[in-house]
């Protein structure tokens, strides 16, 4: 039995664990904090716009589990907001429970507070990683789904310092690339004026905090625009630093755009306390993420690894990588489902088998394609990439990939020879 090592439990590395899983393998995740998910726990944010597309493929590629998960803590469906429409909102309180159980039932071998500090090399490969207990965890094939944010030095260097976010770096210790480890030269994506990293895209808000108004209609309809008059705005540069360029509209600086996700999910990277005071029903309002959300975000996009489509690690025989390691990737979806494709080779690789590359007919197929193309171009570090808005989105619709309707996903899922590729194994 092939063993798989994860290292990072966010939703790519769930993704990874999955679809390792149940292709057969003995699977180890490796999760630096207490809890699973990373970012994750205070997202929220599925299906809007191209992300309900790539959703549906890969439940009919056989990641219906993960989804079924998600739906579980479903707090609201079928919402739009400005550049966006279905969107589903889970509830970030409630998800990471769901996730694990899900997990611990297929047989994921989970391991928290287990920061990967370090790897043992051999031949061109990694052996084993090295936790910071000083245990060393072996493995036949590894995957690297860190994430691309912290430690607190990058935050420092690059954005307005640590803003306490929910990677709790100061806890647990920061980010550990598994890819830089084992010696990979790998590259930083870059805000819009080419400096480093790009800023997380939305904060979140204590409900109770907010005017009894603004509460009851967020909890009634799951979305709430007030406009801000002019003199409270932040200003448009704020638009050219977060990393959910999706959400790099007018609108969001007109508006305090808030989405229910059991938190109030602010959607902007960062707004001053004392301006957001000075908003009618925002009078006592408190930041749940970051803490100092009035100061700055975490600052992402630090880490990525070079790939081929297959999400191989290039320089290495037996490492792959997923979400944010893999690109200038942003979201949930993409995250799984670039995950799912690492977990998926992983076991492949131990079998001698083809590694898979998705075809370029399915959305997501076309975006871990498009997003390689993109960055090795070098036309890629200042952009960011996801199914839901910005560059990616509008290539989904000019290129008739976005669609809604679950049937012609299906049988584009079917043409393509994928129906439920990630629950078999074929050479």
């Amino acid at each position: 039995m092939a063993k798989v090592v994860i290292a990072g439990g966010g939703w790519a590395g769930t993704g990874a664990a999955v679809a390792a899983v149940q292709a057969g393998a003995d699977v180890t995740l490796l999760e630096r904090t207490d809890m699973l998910l990373g970012t994750g726990l205070v997202g929220g944010i599925m299906r809007n716009n191209g992300r309900f597309t790539a959703t549906e493929e890969a439940i009919f590629m056989g990641l219906g589990d993960i989804f079924m998960a998600v739906e579980m803590t479903v707090r609201h469906r079928n919402i739009d907001f400005p550049g966006h429409k279905h969107a589903t909102l889970y509830d970030v309180a409630k998800i990471e429970s769901c996730t694990k159980k899900m997990l611990l039932k297929k047989g994921v071998k989970i391991h928290t507070h287990s920061r990967v500090g370090n790897v043992v090399m051999g031949d061109g490969q990694i052996k084993a990683v090295v936790l910071d207990s000083g245990a060393q965890i072996e493995g036949d094939v590894f995957i690297d789904a860190t994430g691309s944010a912290g430690p607190m030095g990058n935050c420092a260097k690059y954005g307005n310092g640590c803003a306490m976010c929910i990677l709790r770096c100061i806890t647990f210790g920061g980010r550990v690339s598994l890819a830089g480890q084992a010696g990979v030269q790998e590259y930083m994506g870059c805000k819009a004026d080419g400096s480093p990293g790009a800023m997380s895209g939305s904060c979140k808000l204590n409900k109770e905090s907010l005017d009894k108004s603004i509460l009851d209609q967020l909890n009634k309809q799951g979305v709430v625009v007030i406009p801000v008059p002019a003199t409270l705005r932040k200003g448009k540069n704020i638009l050219t630093k977060k990393a959910c360029q999706q959400y790099a509209l007018t609108d969001f600086t007109e508006n305090i755009i808030l989405l229910d996700t059991g938190h109030a999910k602010l959607m902007s990277p960062t707004y001053p306390l004392d301006m957001l005071r000075q908003v009618p029903g925002f009078e006592s309002a408190r930041f749940e993420d970051p803490y100092a959300g009035g100061v700055g975000n975490s600052i992402r996009y630090m880490a990525l690894s070079p790939r081929d489509n297959s999400l191989k690690v290039e320089g290495l025989t037996n490492l792959f990588c997923a979400g944010e390691k893999a690109g200038p990737m942003v979201g949930h979806t993409e995250a799984i489902v670039t995950g799912a494709l690492a977990g998926h080779n992983a076991v492949r690789l131990t079998l001698g088998q083809n590694l898979l590359e998705i075809p370029t007919t399915l959305a997501s197929g076309d975006y871990i394609a498009f997003v390689n193309d993109q960055v090795k171009a070098g036309d890629g570090l200042k952009q960011k990439f996801t199914f839901s808005g910005s560059v990616y989105f509008k290539r989904m619709v000019e290129n008739g990939l976005y669609t809604t309707d679950v049937m012609t996903i299906r049988n584009r899922v079917d043409m393509s020879g994928m129906s439920n590729v990630y629950t078999r194994l074929s050479g």
